[in-house]
């Protein structure tokens, strides 16, 4: 049996920092292969990265090659707020860096390719509620706009090159080990962060603001998950859709409150907002619970209590190392 040998792009980020460790566990540390890009973002990894922008088809094709790869997780990408202030960026990284993986895939027989694209494909003509997967997607940022051409783009590979291309639309992802990287639901690990350090914290997105959020442990399990199911039980090649747990920056504020009571949140929202208020208040993710048996773990409950006693440990080992 073929062993897995994995290259993982954007390894940096949120989730492939977080995702690395996991594989090379899972496959064993010789067998995957972590790159980001610019180079910076190296620093402070602990494990080695080398250099690679997939928007380089040369050295994207190299990488492949030499790494005799037949597993790609593609996690380079620009984020929503981000995205909204560098769009040409956003297009190039986030498209043509895809559409360079799908190429070098199609032409070297790369068996997996996995690709995240989250609930930004949908618009303000979406349903608010329980979004399902078959809504209409008219995203009215480039961000969006980006995630919606890579799902095409996913489905076109596979439908034509018969590429296994799997996708999922994570929603905003709770993470204890990263900072904020320029999302629209950011928000809510600052308010964390906040607590945590006995700061008050003023919240880019209104009280009332609802959106559909993950903890970091599912959205990561989701993904091996997928990665690993039977191709037969992965039909959907466009984005599945994927969830958790739905709530509003007040309720996560009160929730924090009720474990931290010093802590203080007012709210001040900026152009992220605009971003927030198109997006879904839940979703709909019956066909990834039907098609490869997805289940969540963590509520929000179970979640503040984790982020809480993970980011306690991890802020006094930063205070005791100066």
């Amino acid at each position: 049996m073929l062993k897995t040998r994995v290259l993982v792009t954007g390894a940096s980020g949120q989730i492939g920092s977080e995702l690395v460790p996991l594989l090379k566990q899972r496959y064993g540390d010789g067998q995957v292969l972590p790159t980001v890009f610019p180079p910076e973002t190296a620093k402070g990894l602990r494990w080695h990265a080398d250099v690679l922008d997939a928007a380089d088809m040369a050295a994207l094709t190299r990488a492949l090659k030499e790494g005799e790869v037949n597993t790609i997780y593609h996690l380079g990408g620009i984020l929503s707020a981000h995205g909204e202030e560098e769009p040409q960026l956003a297009w190039k990284v986030n498209v043509q860096g895809l559409k360079n993986v799908l190429d070098a895939s199609q032409a070297l027989g790369i068996s997996k390719v996995f690709w995240p694209s989250s609930i930004a494909v949908f618009g303000p003509d979406a349903p608010k509620s329980m979004t399902p997967e078959g809504s209409a997607l008219n995203p009215t940022t480039i961000y969006g706009v980006t995630k919606v051409a890579g799902e095409l783009l996913c489905n076109y590979y596979s439908l034509k090159y018969h590429l296994d291309v799997r996708c999922l639309r994570y929603p905003g992802i709770v993470s204890s080990q990263t900072l904020p990287g320029g999302g629209t639901t950011d928000y809510a690990v600052g308010m964390f962060y906040a607590a945590v350090k006995g700061e008050p914290y003023s919240c880019f997105v209104s009280r009332e603001t609802v959106l559909p959020m993950m903890y970091m442990p599912d959205a990561l399990r989701a993904s091996v998950v997928l990665m690993e199911a039977d191709s037969e039980s992965v039909p959907r090649h466009a984005g599945y859709n994927l969830a958790a747990v739905s709530f509003s920056a007040g309720e996560l504020a009160n929730q924090i409150s009720k474990r931290v009571p010093e802590f203080r949140v007012s709210y001040d929202p900026d152009s992220r907002q605009r971003i927030a208020d198109s997006w879904p208040h839940s979703i709909d993710d019956a066909e990834a619970r039907r098609d490869w048996g997805w289940r969540h773990e963590y509520d929000l409950d179970r979640m503040v209590d984790d982020m809480l006693l993970k980011l306690r440990a991890k802020v006094a080992q930063q205070r005791e190392h100066g």
